[in-house]
């Protein structure tokens, strides 16, 4: 099995050297297609552009292949978070405060396991949120299998694109 811990701490340093923070490392895909997914993003725009992305494979890629930490072949996807993106660190909630959410918990709480919700806030290790059905909740940042933005005109409007440029520009490697 592969150590998505050891993955990430040897993937960390080369996106912070180029001044990225990571969002998510992830291996999807199971044996007959596993691909490496790691999303980063810009603290100061929360974006990547293709040439970000492109800088990150090819310091991941060497870094990875020095490493060898994954056992399989498999293909390796470097990306932006994008619009809904997933909320995988204690600090998102805080960042995206008032912005809908779709969280799945690890346990139920009040009999439930999803929610469709807005984030309230941050307080020390608990996440507040406000679902329509249930109404204020507050939620153990440890007790939160997954969660990712709601693609909402708010959202739209809060995300929209720094640059547009290159867009419409395929890229072909050989």
């Amino acid at each position: 099995m592969t150590d998505m811990k050891a993955i990430a701490d040897l993937i960390e340093p080369e996106a912070k050297a180029l001044g990225f923070a990571l969002v998510r490392v992830a291996m999807f895909g199971g044996k007959s297609d596993p691909t490496l997914q790691i999303m980063a993003e810009r603290p100061d725009t929360r974006q990547l552009n293709i040439e970000d992305c492109e800088a990150l494979s090819r310091r991941v890629s060497e870094v990875l292949d020095a490493a060898d930490p994954i056992e399989e072949a498999y293909r390796l996807e470097v990306s932006s978070p994008g619009i809904d993106r997933p909320l995988t660190r204690l600090q998102d909630y805080a960042d995206w405060a008032g912005f809908d959410v779709r969280i799945k918990m690890v346990t139920p709480i009040e009999g439930r396991k999803h929610f469709d919700s807005r984030i309230e806030g941050v307080e020390g290790e608990t996440v507040k949120v406000y679902a329509e059905r249930v109404g204020e909740l507050a939620i153990p940042y440890t007790q939160i299998a997954s969660a990712k933005l709601v693609l909402t005109d708010a959202l739209i409007k809060a995300t929209a694109p720094l640059s547009t440029e290159g867009a419409d520009r395929i890229s072909e490697e050989g």
